[in-house]
């Protein structure tokens, strides 16, 4: 714990047999008091692995989608009495050494959401193995969030994350999308409920093992992230109350 707060790290996984041992060994466990894997039906040893780890496991009988695995990973987590939630991809890209720094910043109640950027340098970035392709991409969708949600962030589609329990017992999230959207839809709904987000910088780390959107999951996820921009301005201007952005905050 941190100045009396329940930590509790969640691991949405799928078939990371080769990457979750390294991810859970670089986690500080004098900060963390429980870690959560949920397994979205892997094909390979990743249940195995984390019950030999002494992880509490849950299992899905059958895949539920990114979006799916990370709703069940919420719901355990305030289960078990989270005061703050870690969501980390096991797949070893994101130096979960620096989880103390991801959630100082929600303990002492300066924000409320904070996320691990990638995108520090172009230089860097690309020395770590990000494709340049998809370094452009989030280039040109960081500028598109930015502008439309008013916000100044470095990236958006980082996959190391913290909330505080306010936060996932306010916003809607098992209305969100069940597959990558998820975290979009998260994002840009507790930006519209007027929930403070940070960021901290975090090495990139791409290798062969690491997990990667094939390119058509990518443009659907891509096209998926212009139609919740599109829900925001409509919801902004009082069109539409879209479900995703009706918060239970105080």
């Amino acid at each position: 714990m941190i100045s009396g707060k329940k930590i509790i790290v969640v691991m949405p996984a799928y078939n990371a047999e080769k990457t979750i041992e390294k991810t859970y060994a670089d986690l500080p466990k004098n900060v963390v008091d429980e870690v959560i894997v949920v397994d979205d039906c892997s094909r390979d040893r990743t249940v195995e692995i984390a019950k030999k780890m002494g992880l509490k496991t849950v299992v899905h009988q059958k895949n539920t989608g990114y979006g799916g695995n990370q709703k069940t990973c919420y719901a355990e987590a305030l289960k078990d009495g989270a005061d703050v939630v870690v969501m980390l991809h096991p797949d070893y890209q994101y130096d979960s050494t620096l989880t103390p720094d991801l959630v100082k910043p929600i303990i002492e109640g300066r924000y409320d959401l904070m996320f691990g950027s990638r995108i520090r340098t172009r230089v860097e970035v690309l020395a770590g193995g990000m494709p340049l392709k998809k370094y452009i991409l989030n280039r040109i969708f960081c500028v598109i969030e930015n502008l439309v949600l008013g916000v100044n962030f470095t990236e958006h589609f980082s996959g190391y994350r913290a909330y505080s329990k306010k936060v996932l017992q306010a916003l809607p999230f098992k209305k969100f999308s069940d597959d990558f959207a998820f975290d979009q839809e998260f994002m840009i709904s507790a930006i519209a409920a007027g929930f403070r987000v940070g960021e901290i910088p975090v090495p990139v780390r791409y290798f062969s093992e690491a997990s990667s959107i094939k390119w058509w999951r990518g443009s659907k996820f891509l096209l998926q992230t212009l139609s919740t921009l599109l829900k925001f301005i409509i919801f902004k201007i009082g069109r539409v109350k879209f479900k995703i952005f009706i918060s239970q905050k105080a």
